[in-house]
């Protein structure tokens, strides 16, 4: 099996808790943060929405230079509007893996701000970064849930919301 066939299917198989996850994202609380040097619920909520782009700006980009690009956080008002940014970020990921060919995946990447170097890495690797990100941003969104007292739902089998002790 090719390595973006296996990008393909962990992209479609994690979907479906990345989008329980974000269901469950409180809209009046999205200035809310466990500690001040945490981010803020509404950003870790679309930051997690918007990782599948990655996937598309990897492959078709030589770099992230964030002094060129700086980052701003979309305005996201209700939870459609969170899932529909998800969602459409999810279909291009796809799309983009439909069209990517496996030597693509050896060029080199860099996520850079201006002159500092962050890291040059293969794209395959970004790409792998880029959903293994989404699984730890999506864990720390559950950590915000729990302190919210708000249900976790399961990730790789029920959570302790879900079992009936």
């Amino acid at each position: 099996m090719s390595l973006i066939n296996v990008f393909v299917e962990e992209l479609e198989r994690e979907s479906h808790t990345t989008r329980k996850m974000l269901e469950r994202v409180p809209i009046e609380k999205f200035d809310w943060q466990p500690h001040p040097k945490s981010m803020k619920l509404g950003h870790l909520a679309t930051h997690i929405a918007e990782l599948p782009s990655w996937i598309g700006m990897a492959l078709n980009t030589p770099e992230l230079n964030f002094a060129a690009n700086p980052y701003a956080v979309p305005p996201i008002h209700s939870i459609t509007e969170l899932l529909d940014y998800y969602e459409n970020n999810l279909a291009d990921g796809k799309a983009e893996l439909a069209k990517a060919k496996e030597e693509q995946l050896s060029q080199p990447w860099t996520m850079r701000n201006g002159a500092d170097i962050y890291s040059t890495e293969t794209k395959g690797v970004v790409i792998r970064m880029a959903l293994s990100q989404t699984i730890h941003h999506r864990a720390q969104l559950g950590v915000y849930l729990r302190l919210l007292n708000i249900p976790i739902p399961g990730s790789y089998g029920p959570s302790a919301d879900e079992m009936n002790f």
